[in-house]
């Protein structure tokens, strides 16, 4: 059937408007994954330190192919992608050593640190080698620091990647707990002790987030998707200890990256 050009015109119209509402017609004038410049920052928590696969070009930073940054980088294609994140690093680490790629057409940056600053490694460390009573007092030295201590350096990081990056969108990402309580482990560490552990990643993650919160950068808390998948849960996506590859200890596994870091960066990403 022939419309006339009066009918033709309000289908036109009409159509438009569902295509409005339905957001159809907004899809070509959204900015498309391609066109962003990304930089992921940050510890060994971003560069995928326990997921295997490391790039050999990144030496002792371990950089993984399987680590959250990659993963996004290869399902989205950005124009550009910088990826500094290093095992080991704090926060002086990140400001000396890490910004270079940020510059005023960067459009995202994704970033984990603090947990270095607060003594992660020597926490765990005390906490698989001697006793319970030592294992609390490291924690609380520990959770002091990041009371007193850790804002500031986390403020000094924020600035420093605002000013070189004065564009960007930041996601700051956080830690998971670390125990399923009441879980399948038999042995280790006393149910004491990784309750004190786990409250001790929330007090840290409160801590950043409320920094990354003052900065106008996004927190993403990555403990809801580790939830059921925390060491002691019988599907663990953090390693326990490696005495293998100690380093590779209390790390997400490839799994972790790819089903705990990797939705929780897209989604705020």
């Amino acid at each position: 059937m022939k419309l006339s050009r009066a009918a033709a015109f309000s289908t036109s119209l009409l159509l438009g408007a569902v295509l409005a509402l339905t957001g159809a017609g907004a899809a070509q004038a959204a900015p498309s994954a391609a066109a962003v410049d990304y930089v992921a920052l940050g510890d060994s928590y971003s560069s995928g330190v326990g997921a295997g696969s490391y790039d050999s070009a990144s030496g002792d930073c371990k950089r993984s192919t399987r680590a959250y940054p990659r993963l996004w980088a290869t399902a989205n294609s950005p124009s550009s992608f910088a990826f500094t994140a290093c095992s080991g690093a704090r926060t002086g680490d990140v400001t000396a050593s890490q910004l270079g790629p940020l510059g005023s057409a960067t459009d995202l940056v994704s970033i984990t640190i603090g947990g270095n600053d607060a003594g992660f490694a020597d926490v765990m460390t005390t906490c698989v080698l001697e006793s319970e009573a030592n294992c609390l007092a490291r924690i609380n030295q520990a959770r002091d620091f990041v009371a007193t201590t850790l804002p500031g350096r986390l403020d000094s990081v924020y600035s420093a990647i605002r000013a070189k990056a004065p564009s960007a969108r930041v996601v700051v990402l956080g830690y998971p707990r670390f125990y399923k309580l009441s879980g399948t482990c038999v042995g280790g560490l006393s149910e004491n002790e990784r309750r004190a552990i786990n409250d001790a990643s929330d007090y840290l993650n409160t801590a950043t987030a409320k920094r990354a919160a003052d900065h106008g950068y996004t927190f993403a808390d990555v403990a809801p998707a580790f939830a059921g998948h925390e060491i002691c849960s019988g599907s663990a996506w953090l390693h326990s200890v490696n005495w293998l590859n100690i380093g590779e200890s209390y790390h997400p596994t490839a799994s972790g990256q790819s089903g705990g870091y990797l939705p929780a960066f897209r989604s705020a990403a």
